[in-house]
């Protein structure tokens, strides 16, 4: 529920009446008193889909009711046996449906865990609470990285920045005053403070732009785009090849109405590539669920598709490479520095930081005892782009902590020791005082080096497997920190990645877009980042055409994460980070991110390896139809007898149980390391159409070849029909067979399973009945068995053709990596 009542940013009253107090925020009465009215903030989830819209989408699609339609008029001619097709309603409806739960249910869970909760004050305590726990009045703390999940007005400000561009697309901070609007949506780049809610729920900004854009739906997608093309060609296909079957089994063969009927349905039905659309949903889900199972949040469906596509991965080092948690190791003082003094102030600095980030908090540890120096008389909060804070404590100094190579002249014997201890990998801060206040308009001004503090960070063990398995990938990967060149490229060329010997400073990089593109195309190491530039090289190898996943877990990653083809947050990063990320770590382990690749290109790989058959069966099916149709037309004209169309409804369906239905269920969901490409439609219309093209031909010569003509008894019928089918899956199954390549032992089985369940289905008494399937006339028998050799040999034929003139024979389906088959 919402309030209509407007809302007062006098910070003296509040809803309920009376005067709060900041430091105090509402009491538990008046909390309930908001929550009794309405005014709380039930924003629906970012990509919740509703279990009814599920099903609807199943059960309702154009698919269902063109099959539901067929099924009827099977029905109609009292072949119950021959509408076993209408199974398919159930299956693809029900599959889809129970996967779709199973993956709305897994991304309802890790969505509750990376949910971002905001500091709220109550009663004199400061404690997180659920975004939807926070009430109208509420005063909420802010620091460094937190979210603004609703609108409010500042009522404490501490050098308070926040950074709109999520909103207004303004790159640059906007500073915030006591008295100031903040809108849900922006985040805090650097300070701290507080605000107190003024609109909640619906009425909140974020909320009213995100009202349909947070809806379950799926973005621009080539694959979906692709199939969409392929649905729409099929459709212009199957229009005029429907209308000839049914003119000629309805008007022209002189059949009864009912095996008329039948026929038309059993020409019909093959058309619909009833299980594509199915596959391609079951891909996802099952992503979905498995990425999961990793602690792994995807945020957007699409991500899946994007992963498939990447070349290029943008790393962090911190949190990325190396462990998140530092450790104090050296403490350099200058000559002249009281060692007491450098650890009072150290001390002091990292007790009066309210939201300590990793370096103060390892200096914290190391330093627990405030000297009691009182409060500062004047502060400056870190921020990615300046690379220092600092803290005025009035007679005790003006104290400053940050980046030696920004703070301190190049050359100087302190500046050289830092890029020393950097060359090493260490972390290393500069300790120094300013001859002025750290708030002056000329900070730092000038800065006196009293110490090198060397902070140690360990190496993920994970890390060179990791990278190693990138390199093996062809995916590049470039590390981008804040961090000072020489340790950032240290790290890295520890870990063996490539090119890390020669780390570039992000402070020397040109700023055409041309140049800038130019060398971060060639480097793969890069120091003193701020965070326009992350931004600028994510775009700048975009530019070259490349596919970008950026990581990141800092307020400085979030406009590269949100501009990157896929952003990947870690779980542990800051709720801004989280909020843009279409993907989130929540194990907080760069060693996830290559099962999430693997797991991007499976899904991606195997919906083109399937699509390869069920437009196969639709090419076949409408050309078979074609060759019926136009052979009643001639018949009218040049006055011969017409072909009736060779199978009845439950020949088509067992014709695709073992070369399309259960193969394309288990290839779905084999393992597939392939890096996706643009071109989806393009590849896989080039083996079905001449597959397709192949199979409809011989199989029509198959049929023609024992066909006695409209007088033939009804077993002559079911032989012809019989030997057509056999020429029709000896060269499905070798479709079949050429798509499943390269091949491993289960495909092998896959394959002998299926040629094993049409052997049966052939050669058993009962079904032979039940299907009308009757093999018993050697002489057509060893004619159908011809028919399909020669069908084999020529999709053979095509597919090396194929594939030497597009070079991408073996490309298209690359054998599967082990870490892929583990993933």
């Amino acid at each position: 529920m919402t309030h209509d009542e407007p809302v007062s940013t006098d910070t003296d009253v509040v809803a309920g009446g009376g005067a709060p107090s900041e430091a105090r925020g509402l009491t538990a009465a008046e909390v309930a008193e908001r929550v009794a009215a309405g005014h709380t903030n039930d924003v629906p989830g970012r990509a919740s889909r509703s279990v009814r819209d599920i099903v609807r989408g199943n059960v309702f699609t154009r698919i269902n009711a063109i099959l539901g339609v067929l099924f009827v008029i099977v029905l109609a001619t009292g072949s119950i046996i021959d509408g076993m097709f209408g199974l398919l309603i159930v299956a693809n409806s029900g599959i889809g449906i129970i996967q779709e739960i199973r993956a709305k249910r897994t991304l309802d869970k890790l969505a509750i865990v990376n949910q971002a909760r905001p500091v709220v004050r109550r009663d004199g305590v400061a404690a997180p609470v659920a975004p939807n726990e926070v009430v109208l009045d509420d005063v909420i703390e802010l620091g460094a990285g937190d979210q603004i999940v609703v609108d409010g007005v500042v009522v404490e400000s501490a050098d308070l920045d926040v950074d709109e561009s999520l909103l207004t697309g303004e790159a640059d901070p906007v500073d915030k005053a006591t008295g100031d609007q903040v809108l849900s949506g922006s985040f805090v780049a650097s300070g701290s403070g507080a605000y107190r809610a003024t609109k909640v729920g619906r009425d909140a900004y974020a909320a009213r732009l995100a009202e349909e854009a947070s809806k379950f739906t799926l973005v621009h997608s080539e694959l979906r785009s692709g199939i969409d093309r392929i649905l729409k060609f099929i459709t212009y296909l199957m229009i005029p090849a429907g209308l000839l079957i049914i003119y000629n089994q309805l008007f022209s063969s002189g059949q009864p109405l009912r095996p008329a009927l039948n026929g038309m349905v059993a020409a019909l039905v093959p058309m619909v590539p009833e299980g594509l659309v199915l596959m391609t949903s079951i891909a996802f889900a099952v992503g979905v669920v498995r990425l999961g199972r990793r602690q792994c949040l995807v945020q957007e469906l699409p991500a899946i598709e994007g992963l498939a596509r990447v070349d290029v991965v943008c790393a962090d080092k911190t949190g990325t490479l190396t462990e998140n948690g530092m450790r104090l190791s050296e403490l350099q003082c200058a000559e002249g520095t009281d060692p007491d003094v450098v650890a009072h102030a150290l001390a002091a600095i990292a007790a009066d930081d309210p939201r300590p980030n990793a370096s103060v908090l390892a200096i914290r540890e190391a330093y627990p005892d405030e000297p009691g120096w009182g409060a500062p008389t004047a502060q400056a909060p870190f921020s990615s782009a300046k690379k220092w804070s600092g803290l005025s404590f009035g007679t005790n100094g003006n104290w400053l902590l940050g980046a030696p190579d920004v703070l301190l002249a190049p050359g100087t014997d302190m500046a050289r020791r830092a890029d020393e201890l950097g060359a090493h990998g260490l972390r290393v801060l500069l300790l120094g005082t300013s001859d002025g206040p750290v708030d002056a308009p000329d900070a730092p001004g000038q800065v006196t080096p009293r110490a090198l503090v060397v902070l140690e960070q360990r190496v993920r063990g994970d890390a060179k497997d990791t990278l190693e398995y990138f390199a093996s990938q062809h995916v590049t990967v470039k590390v981008i920190s804040g961090d000072n060149a020489v340790s950032v490229g240290a790290v890295a060329e520890s870990l063996g990645l490539p090119g890390a010997e020669h780390p570039v400073d992000a402070r020397r990089l040109p700023t055409d877009s041309d140049e800038l593109a130019d060398e971060v195309d060639d480097a793969s190491t890069f120091g003193r980042v701020r965070p326009d530039q992350k931004r600028a090289m994510v775009g700048a190898l975009q530019s070259r055409g490349h596919t970008v996943a950026m990581t990141g877990d800092g307020v400085n990653d979030v406009l590269a994460l949100k501009d990157a083809d896929i952003g990947v947050s870690m779980g542990s990063g800051s709720p801004a980070t989280r909020a843009v990320a279409q993907i989130v770590l929540l194990d907080n382990k760069f060693a996830t991110l290559p099962y999430v690749v693997a797991e991007g290109r499976r899904v991606i790989g195997n919906i083109e390896r399937v699509s390869n058959l069920f437009l196969t069966k639709t090419v076949y099916s409408v050309l078979l139809a074609f060759l019926v149709g136009v052979s009643g037309v001639l018949a009218q004209m040049f006055d011969f007898e017409p072909v009736p169309y060779p199978f009845l409804p439950r020949h088509v369906t067992i014709a695709a149980w073992f070369t399309i239905g259960i193969p394309a269920f288990i290839l779905s969901l084999a393992p597939n390391n392939e890096r996706a490409r643009s071109g989806f439609v393009g590849r896989v219309m080039r083996l079905a159409i001449p597959s397709g093209v192949i199979i409809g031909v011989a199989t029509f010569v198959s049929y023609l070849l024992v066909y006695a003509g409209p007088e033939q008894t009804e077993q002559q019928s079911e032989q012809a029909g019989t030997t057509a089918l056999i020429t029709l899956i000896m060269i499905a199954i070798w479709v079949l067979a050429v798509v499943a390549r390269p091949y491993v032992w289960w495909k092998l089985v896959l394959l002998a399973g299926s040629v094993l369940g049409y052997v049966v289905l052939f050669s058993v008494p009962f079904t032979q009945e039940f299907f009308k399937l009757d093999p018993s006339n050697e002489g057509a028998t060893i004619s159908a068995v011809v028919c399909g050799l020669v069908g084999i040999v020529l999709v053979e034929v095509g597919w090396w053709i194929s594939g030497r003139l597009h070079g991408e024979r073996r490309a298209l389906f690359a054998a599967s990596s082990d870490f892929a088959g583990r993933a």
